[in-house]
């Protein structure tokens, strides 16, 4: 008897956990697609709650504030980032590091960081309302995008502009590697965009072709690679 006693909350704890655990994760799916589609100004608690199916006090037990929710679904997409680009980053770092490292393995590794930032705008659940919060820090100064830019730039942004200036032997400092290396980022960000998806649907483009999207960005990144390389 004693040891049911003693037994029944260690039983009855992981399913509590995981009640839990469910509850805020219904709660951050909502707020996901209901700030993608609102805004942090528009969307409102109640409605997130609503949408979660939980009472209004959930939100401040799991998160504390409207502000904590946002910066948790913030946090959610920089770990995502970063699983995904885990894969090619420490390669990039390993041949950045290399003094012997030729320019045609810094360009491949290029076109693998870009490659790896269309699976990142192109994969994972509510992947729609992910790249809207992606296309709405670009023009937001909302709490909790600080991080997603910060995460931008140690993920994407400097890993390529290192390659793209040490395949062109130029500094990173240089304002034409700055800028050249924002257009190749560009061309993987206006996927973010889904007002873009109109455009698509109009020359029979609605279904979303992954690998064909990575083989322009590619050959775009080569081009753009070519035309930075002065002639000798």
């Amino acid at each position: 008897m004693i040891e049911t006693q003693a037994g029944s909350p260690t039983r009855g704890r992981p399913a509590t956990q995981a009640r839990g655990e469910d509850t805020r994760r219904r709660i951050l799916e909502a707020a996901l697609d209901l700030f993608a589609a609102h805004g942090y100004e528009g969307a409102s608690t109640r409605q997130i709650a609503e949408g979660a199916g939980v009472n209004l006090p959930a939100i401040q037990y799991y998160f504390g504030n409207k502000e904590g929710l946002y910066r948790a679904i913030i946090e959610d997409i920089v770990a995502d980032t970063e699983r995904h680009m885990s894969g090619v980053l420490p390669r990039v770092r390993a041949a950045l590091e290399d003094p012997e490292a030729q320019a045609t393995e810094l360009t491949e590794l290029l076109c693998q960081t870009l490659e790896a930032f269309v699976t990142v705008v192109t994969s994972g659940p509510q992947v729609d309302s992910r790249r809207l919060i992606f296309a709405r820090a670009e023009v937001e100064e909302t709490p909790g995008l600080d991080r997603m830019h910060e995460n931008g730039m140690q993920q994407i942004f400097n890993p390529c502009l290192a390659l793209f200036a040490r395949i062109h032997g130029k500094s990173e400092a240089d304002p034409e590697m700055t800028m050249r290396t924002m257009a190749l980022i560009g061309q993987v960000v206006i996927f973010c965009n889904n007002h873009k998806r109109p455009i698509l649907k109009a020359v029979g483009l609605e279904g979303e072709n992954v690998q064909l999207m990575k083989q322009i960005v590619r050959e775009q990144t080569l081009a753009i690679c070519r035309a930075a390389t002065p002639e000798k």
